[in-house]
């Protein structure tokens, strides 16, 4: 049987310059936040917000996402590395047998999500002074889009993989010198958050669910949740399981929250009347 959609996946790292490798991956993570940036910029001339919270925005953003993704793969993922290496936690270095530049290799999603609405609470106390839901109803639409080039990052750099499949959507990952195929999860995850993307885009642009507060915050959370929710079944464990139960590992125990928070805003929340 030919397996016309089996592939062997062996790219390069990144493009070398001599003096330094400009990761493929650190370049998915760029263009996130550039074309997020550019989202958002559309959707601040339509608020009629200023530029300058725009370039608050972006700052706060790239702050908090970052920190956030970095602190929720030490602790959901890698807690060894507070004794083991703990600069490395906070510096894309190893100092573990040697000094060498790692780049930071572990990123979670969940701790990205939890840094974004800490970050953004606060650039809504400082800058904006609108609704913590406000800003986190529109900054939703761009971070769906920015988690398609992350995932897109994972598979150039063969990591967050699949299960052992003999179906013919394997993908062999040469990096991992292995000799069979694997789901290739992270773009099953990468295609379903382009549909998040337009679904929320929609929403925002053509519905009036748009002027329901908190409605976008929610609906992100359990369409973005929902998906690595299943897509979590196709997966290897991403590092010791410190939260499992009933047999989920522990992205899905942490998404889990995301969802009945996200319906929580979705149908139950009611914002409160201006006095």
């Amino acid at each position: 049987m030919v397996h016309f959609l089996k592939f062997v996946w062996d790219p390069s790292k990144g493009i070398d310059l001599g003096f330094f490798t400009l990761h493929y991956y650190s370049m998915m993570w760029i263009v996130a936040f550039v074309i997020g940036l550019y989202i958002m910029n559309k959707i601040y001339k339509n608020e009629e917000q200023t530029k300058e919270s725009l370039d608050s925005l972006f700052i706060y953003s790239v702050l908090g996402i970052m920190i956030g993704a970095r602190m929720g793969h030490v602790l959901f993922y890698q807690r060894e590395l507070f004794s083991d290496d703990f600069f490395s936690i906070f510096l894309p270095f190893s100092f573990q047998d040697g000094f060498r530049f790692t780049g930071f290799q572990g990123l979670a999603s969940h701790g990205a999500a939890i840094g974004m609405i800490i970050s953004m609470y606060l650039y809504n106390k400082k800058i904006l002074k609108k609704t913590i839901l406000w800003i986190l109803d529109r900054v939703v639409v761009p971070v769906a889009l920015g988690a398609v080039f992350v995932r897109l990052g994972n598979f150039i750099n063969s990591e967050i993989i699949g299960n052992k499949t003999n179906s013919d959507f394997g993908v062999v990952f040469k990096q991992l010198n292995e000799d069979f195929a694997r789901h290739p999860a992270q773009l099953y995850e990468a295609g379903c958050y382009i549909v998040v993307f337009l679904i929320l885009l929609f929403t925002y642009w053509k519905t009036k669910k748009a002027n329901q507060e908190g409605f976008l915050f929610g609906f992100f959370l359990v369409l973005l949740w929902t998906v690595r929710f299943f897509v979590e079944f196709l997966k290897e464990p991403q590092g010791d399981e410190y939260i499992t139960m009933f047999g989920l590992n522990t992205g899905q125990m942490l998404s889990i929250p995301f969802i009945i928070i996200g319906l929580y805003f979705m149908f139950v929340y009611k914002p409160k009347s201006k006095a």
